[in-house]
């Protein structure tokens, strides 16, 4: 079974081959109206999402399927207290793809070890998500024509942001990819990310505290905005905010070509005289991602019984417990797994270091 649970899932020919789709499909939209005729996405959204979503039911829609599912947790079995794996044995009776958004980290990757049908991560707590990255690398292919070569600027929340941590696992396989890290210290980029991608891989990096000094030098600028839920003193939240805001003023010292991506919703980190810019990209982002969810859609259910499709995230118990309290093998009976790399053992749900 062919899941897609973190960006690394698919390798570097397979996204090659979901962009392309994506291109053809929105070169061809009649083409694809019926071609999910009889199938079934359930969404399952454990935590609040409007725009990850819609962008999943437009796209089943558009491929003629239709949609089942839940938004909020509580109008589900959850409420009951029903297991992530015990809701996914019962909606493999009714779906045949699922999409599932879960504020645990892991939870997604806990439900493929009982999935009979593909699984795809809409994004687990502050972990990962796969399909916004997809959508990012699309939009930097038609943006900029390659996915090689590129100095990406990456700015604000680098320390909760998936979307963030998602992006430089995906564009480190690509050549010469280089990251500026525009954040404060409150934020910056987690040790693991930048050991166990960046320097394990030879991808060089800087981090700076102010967009002014690099913009010039950035083929891409990926905007995020601070996140409240995710932090746990408001305090802190208050003081760091607004540390981070492009305006026209900035666009000013950028590259004549050059993108700005957001992953969206955006407070007020991009003023709003940006937003005229024809480098601004981030609303034709938005409409990438229904397209390559479409493509993704298309892609796992073609791959679902195709053995040379590989996915295993593998991992021993090794007597380790994960410190992580937000990860799926913390709260719900799942089977702890780890994996041991370079003497640092981490837990494969959530990526965070072993006690």
């Amino acid at each position: 079974m062919k899941h897609l649970i973190d960006p690394t899932d698919l390798s570097v020919g397979e996204i090659a081959e979901v962009i392309a789709l994506a291109e053809d499909i929105i070169a061809n939209r009649e083409q694809y109206s019926e071609v999910c005729r009889g199938k079934k996405l359930a969404t399952l959204f454990y935590e609040p999402s409007t725009r990850t979503r819609l962008s999943f039911t437009s796209a089943m829609m558009e491929l003629g399927g239709n949609v089942i599912g839940f938004a909020d947790a509580k109008s589900s079995s959850v409420s009951k207290g029903e297991t992530v794996q015990d809701t996914v044995r019962v909606i493999n009776c009714f779906a045949d793809i699922i999409a599932m958004r879960h504020k645990v980290e892991g939870a997604p990757l806990a439900a493929t070890e009982v999935s009979r049908t593909p699984i795809i991560n809409a994004g687990d707590g502050s972990h990962s998500h796969p399909t916004q990255t997809m959508t990012d690398l699309l939009t930097i292919k038609r943006e900029l024509g390659t996915l090689n070569n590129l100095t990406i600027g990456l700015v604000g929340d680098l320390k909760y942001g998936r979307t963030v941590h998602s992006l430089i696992k995906a564009m480190s396989r690509y050549e010469n990819t280089k990251f500026v890290l525009i954040a404060p210290p409150e934020l910056a980029l987690p040790d693991y990310i930048k050991h166990d991608v960046c320097d394990r891989y030879g991808i060089p990096y800087c981090e700076v505290d102010n967009i002014e000094s690099v913009i010039g030098d950035v083929d891409i600028l990926y905007m995020t905005r601070v996140q409240q839920e995710r932090f746990t003193d408001l305090d802190e939240y208050e003081r760091v905010k607004d540390c981070f805001v492009l305006d026209a003023q900035k666009m000013r010292l950028a590259k004549e070509r050059m993108a700005v991506l957001h992953p969206l919703p955006r407070v007020n980190e991009i003023a709003i005289d940006v937003d005229a810019d024809p480098r601004a990209a981030y609303f034709r982002q938005v409409e990438n991602g229904k397209f390559v969810r479409m493509a993704l859609i298309l892609k796992l259910l073609e791959w679902q019984n195709d053995p040379s499709r590989t996915f295993d995230h593998g991992g021993k118990s090794l007597g380790c417990k994960c410190p992580n309290p937000l990860c799926i093998s913390n709260l719900e009976p799942v089977r702890p797994r780890f994996e041991e790399s370079e003497g640092i053992v981490r837990c494969v749900y959530c990526e965070s270091k072993a006690e």
